[in-house]
């Protein structure tokens, strides 16, 4: 165990921090499958809507320095380019 002030505080630091990532985790990983899930189901209007979802989700988790900036910028363009091929098949 810690045996000094700050390092008791690093240890809740890093315990509060640890539940906060995996929130920010959890959530683009569901909001991610939330679209996947709609592409292949071919629905359209449930995918453009997850779509918006995603695409808002990602770029506050940019401006909060959960994703970089071009990580969001990579994972919103595919799952765009997805989302595209959908409306041109159907």
């Amino acid at each position: 165990m810690a045996n000094h002030k700050s390092a008791e505080k690093r240890i809740r630091q890093t315990a509060t921090r640890t539940e906060r990532n995996r929130y920010y985790k959890t959530r683009i990983k569901n909001i991610t499958r939330s679209l996947r899930e709609s592409i292949e189901q071919k629905d359209l209007e449930k995918a453009q809507v997850a779509f918006k979802i995603v695409n808002k989700e990602f770029h506050k988790f940019v401006s909060k320095g959960i994703l970089t900036k071009n990580t969001a910028a990579r994972k919103v363009s595919r799952l765009n380019t997805a989302l595209k091929k959908l409306s041109q098949s159907l």
